[in-house]
């Protein structure tokens, strides 16, 4: 599975396990929301009734909601008269001296002294969740206190089942979606593939078709100037030969950067970036152009350095090319980020601009400049290969390109 296909994987298999996520997590909060709910009309049913559960004698179209009719059987439900003999609870009344009584208690997991303890703790509560699965509030009627607790671990557990069931299949719905999405994504990408690999094999063949014959005019080219000398007719062929010659080893240095080898090591970047823009000084002056750089000393990471250089060589070219005052490289090191920055004046109207980086792509200020669109390719590509982000735009008449490693 290459890089492709595997980022298109991972990224729909971020997308389905957040969507799923977000909406089981909503079920199962609305589901024991609806418990808790069911529980506090039950207790609320208690208080009004002075600490006992009975009956209720409305009609049942005049019950709550929670308990609803199929045709001569009425649903169980907070309302349900059926409640009245299963539902486990107990009430303690407890006077303004603290002295405790049992008002009702139909409980088994606990004995009337436990429930007394367990009532004198939630005194000063109100209402609430206590050992997972018991409902209690707190009231008063007749100038005393009175805690009723209800047993809701009956109603609970098929709350529990289906955050055990959602949880469970979200996984198996996690595993088979990765199963199917690699299989998709082959197929999906597999007529990309076709057409850059035939995208490749094109260079490829470009750059062997057109090595010879330039080899060959330029070596006629030379016994023309040794027999008759220099002219205005040599020297322009000799000039475009050199533009040809350049741009083949373009296409040869792309054919092999798209290797997916790296030779990692340590990469002195400070330094590195200095030679670099060193070796252009004299362009930049026959050019006019004011360089300023803010490096800082001792940046390193680890990477592969032909990749690195010739990645900077050619942010550094463009500077060269399409720059007219001045240009200003930055490299900082920010929160365990490396920051590389080109920043210069341009013609260009402000916003993104990251169709710099697709391949055989110049923008309107490249006429008349030598080069096909293949450099900021080599940035772009070195970036994503070593893990980085890089983004170029226009921003107040300035040129902003900016590599994060």
């Amino acid at each position: 599975m290459n890089k492709a296909v595997r980022k298109f994987v991972w990224s729909a298999e971020g997308a389905i396990f957040i969507l799923i996520t977000v909406l089981l997590s909503v079920m199962n909060l609305m589901d024991f929301a609806m418990a808790g709910d069911d529980a506090d009309h039950m207790t609320q049913m208690i208080a009004d009734r002075m600490g006992e559960f009975r009956q209720d004698t409305k009609p049942p179209e005049e019950r709550r909601n929670g308990s609803f009719r199929f045709k001569n059987f009425e649903m169980m439900g907070p309302d349900s008269p059926e409640m009245n003999k299963s539902l486990r609870y107990f009430t303690i009344s407890f006077d303004k001296d603290g002295n405790a009584d049992v008002v009702s208690f139909k409980m088994s997991a606990v004995n009337e002294s436990e429930a007394e303890s367990w009532a004198k703790s939630l005194l000063d509560k109100e209402t609430g969740w206590t050992n997972v699965n018991y409902r209690y509030r707190v009231y008063e009627r007749d100038k005393k206190t009175y805690v009723t607790v209800i047993d809701q671990g009956r109603e609970l557990l098929a709350s529990y089942r289906m955050l055990a069931i959602s949880a469970a299949g979200e996984v198996l719905v996690l595993i088979l979606s990765f199963i199917i999405l690699n299989i998709a994504g082959k197929r999906i990408f597999r007529p990309i593939e076709e057409s850059d690999r035939k995208q490749k094999q094109f260079i490829s063949n470009v750059e062997k078709e057109f090595s010879v014959p330039l080899t060959v005019i330029n070596a006629n080219t030379e016994l023309i100037e040794r027999k008759h000398g220099p002219d205005d007719t040599t020297n322009t062929i000799n000039k475009q030969v050199r533009r040809m010659t350049a741009i083949v080893r373009d296409m040869s240095d792309f054919s092999v950067f798209e290797e997916e080898d790296k030779n990692v090591s340590v990469v002195r970047l400070s330094d590195m970036l200095r030679r670099v823009i060193d070796s252009r000084t004299a362009d930049f002056e026959e050019k006019k152009i004011q360089l300023v750089c803010d490096i800082e000393d001792n940046i390193e990471l680890r990477g592969d350095n032909n990749r690195i250089k010739k990645s900077i060589s050619e942010m550094v070219d463009n500077a060269v090319k399409f720059a007219n005052k001045d240009v200003l490289f930055s490299l900082k090191k920010e929160k365990n980020r490396i920051l590389l920055r080109q920043e210069n004046d341009t013609a260009l109207k402000d916003g993104s601009c990251d169709q710099v980086f697709d391949r055989f792509t110049m923008l309107e200020n490249a006429k008349g400049t030598d080069g096909i669109g293949l450099g900021l390719s080599y940035v772009k590509q070195t970036v994503l290969a070593h893990d980085g982000r890089v983004s170029a735009k226009v921003a107040d008449g300035r040129f902003i390109l900016q590599v994060a490693l």
